[in-house]
């Protein structure tokens, strides 16, 4: 099957926001379709991170297939897999040990983590299974997890007595994510269902291989109709990936990458879609230049402060009257840096595969 500029163009515009979102002017003045939602419930900013995910899943089904049609050794075509992830995971280590790693509270999971991790155990269930047996698994991921959040510990759902946060707690310990300090939000329960949101792409995978790609929609509805039915009895949330938020943000990037596919694909739309396809094509190269280069706009000092603040300061927060127009203006701004970067490797045919 040829190579999808509608698969591009999404995730281009999957980090595109992403970036946006990450780096306001100001984590203060955000307006609040931009900011994440406090607990249960959703914001456009909570489709982002299983949109990452629901796309592994898709290309497990594009380019691992299209090795498996070529003849390639199951085992052989796994081993490139698990490197793969091994590269994702450390990534994602160093980028939160980055620039000094403290080695008593460096974050051990993560964004990338979770990626890889999602991307192995999927890749390793569509290489042993069939159809059937692959939403058999995802089947089991969502009604598993549903199981142990309600049995495992006292069912609550709230921050502190949720039981992923207890296993968090009790595991990672002094290396959760840094802002929680006790329980993560790519953490080791909550790893399970988000697999399921990476099938559920993969499932998306077998409908486009087979050209059957007006069913996205039809099959998206339902599983937005499915998240919505069991919210009262599990709340949709992304902090803790309930089953309900996988099967909700699946049957969004459903509809969604029917769009995409459709002005794509079917109209053709290339030149629109290019400035987003230029993102995509090096999505993770771009992430991480996004990532580290907040960080270093954080370290580095100016006039008493650091660059990043100073930069604001001066050149964005003096021209807004509504402090959220200049910390979206930042953020667009840096949006902009780092699409340069993209198109100055996609010039130089440089597109970095992990």
């Amino acid at each position: 099957m040829e190579r999808l500029t509608s698969l591009d163009a999404f995730r281009g515009a999957v980090i595109a926001f992403m970036i946006l979102v990450n780096t306001p002017g100001t984590g203060e003045h955000v307006y609040a379709p931009l900011r994440h939602a406090h607990w249960h419930g959703w914001t456009p900013t909570d489709v982002v991170f299983p949109s990452f995910v629901w796309i592994t899943g898709l290309t497990i089904a594009l380019s691992i297939g299209r090795k498996l049609e070529k003849g390639e050794a199951r085992w052989d075509i796994y081993k490139q897999v698990l490197k793969r992830s091994a590269i994702l995971f450390a990534l994602g280590v160093i980028l939160y040990s980055f620039p000094i790693p403290d080695f008593e509270t460096f974050r051990v999971l993560g964004v990338l983590q979770r990626i890889a991790i999602c991307y192995a155990v999927a890749a390793a269930i569509f290489l042993t299974n069939g159809l059937r047996g692959q939403i058999a698994w995802t089947a089991g991921f969502l009604l598993g997890y549903w199981a142990l959040m309600h049995f495992g510990g006292d069912g609550r759902l709230d921050i502190e007595g949720n039981f992923a946060h207890k296993i968090d707690h009790w595991i990672l310990g002094s290396h959760n994510y840094r802002n929680t300090k006790t329980w993560d939000p790519e953490g080791v329960v909550s790893t399970l269902p988000a697999i399921s949101s990476c099938l559920l792409g993969l499932l998306a995978g077998h409908i486009v291989k087979a050209r059957k790609v007006q069913w996205l929609v039809p099959l998206g509805l339902m599983l937005i109709g499915l998240g919505q039915l069991g919210d009262p009895w599990l709340p949709i949330n992304k902090s803790i990936w309930t089953s309900t938020f996988a099967l909700f943000m699946a049957g969004l990037d459903f509809v969604l990458f029917a769009l995409f596919y459709w002005l794509a694909d079917v109209q053709k739309w290339h030149k629109a879609m290019l400035p987003l396809v230029i993102f995509g094509m090096n999505a993770i190269a771009v992430y991480l230049s996004s990532e580290f280069g907040d960080i270093i706009l954080n370290k580095i000092p100016m006039a008493g402060q650091t660059l990043r603040t100073w930069i604001y300061d001066k050149w964005f927060a003096p021209f807004a009257t509504v402090p959220e127009n200049a910390s979206l203006a930042y953020a667009i701004a840096f949006v902009l840096a780092n699409f340069a970067f993209a198109v100055w490797l996609y010039r130089r045919k440089l597109f970095i595969r992990v």
